[in-house]
């Protein structure tokens, strides 16, 4: 008689299965919705973030000036590479989920951009910009809330121009988030450390 497998082991497949099924249908749910005011932008949003030019370009705005910005831009660079390396050369190459599926009488076609050829887990748009923003923040506070709202909107962009599922922009983020945490480690930034001492 042939093993039969833990019932314990199907929860996960079903878990996943579930996950799975909820990210199609956010996707599906964003790329049915008529938003013509916001699709011009976003593609153009989407395409700045390619190689995280928009990122590099905010770094060397914020290098111009000596001290804590200058500081906050080399960490900001670092933490894209951290992130970016590991998105690509670790989280697609194991994960190889396959890119959305964008059909050729789709509604909204002018939102689009070119489908890139690697596999859609984690987004590296999206590492990449959380990643920067979230190590330039700690050293540069000014800047927390803009390249914030940045990383969300060209996280949200790869979603609305058709090339990641929300599942994918989550785990970009993730990937960002703990990304910038280990270049402040490493550069022995404590300046979020100091604020939670102080806290009563």
């Amino acid at each position: 008689m042939a093993d039969r497998r833990p019932p314990e082991e199907q929860v996960p497949t079903g878990l996943m299965r579930d996950l799975a099924a909820l990210d199609q249908a956010l996707y599906e749910a964003v790329t049915v919705t008529s938003t013509p005011t916001l699709d011009a932008a976003l593609r153009r949003l989407s395409a700045a973030a390619d190689h995280s030019k928009i990122s590099f370009l905010i770094a060397g705005a914020l290098a111009v000036r000596p001290g804590r910005s200058r500081r906050a831009a080399a960490l900001g660079v670092a933490a894209i590479g951290v992130a970016s390396a590991t998105a690509n050369l670790l989280g697609k190459r194991l994960v190889r989920r396959t890119r959305p599926h964008r059909a050729e009488d789709s509604p909204f076609p002018g939102r689009h951009v070119p489908m890139p050829a690697s596999a859609s887990f984690p987004s590296g748009h999206t590492a990449s910009a959380v990643a920067f923003a979230a190590a330039v923040g700690p050293a540069f506070p000014a800047a927390t809330v803009p390249l914030g709202l940045l990383a969300c909107a060209v996280g949200y962009s790869r979603i609305h121009t058709g090339v990641h599922y929300p599942g994918d922009v989550i785990a970009g983020a993730v990937l960002g988030t703990g990304a910038a945490a280990t270049v402040l480690a490493a550069a022995g930034h404590d300046g979020l450390r100091a604020r939670l001492l102080r806290c009563p």
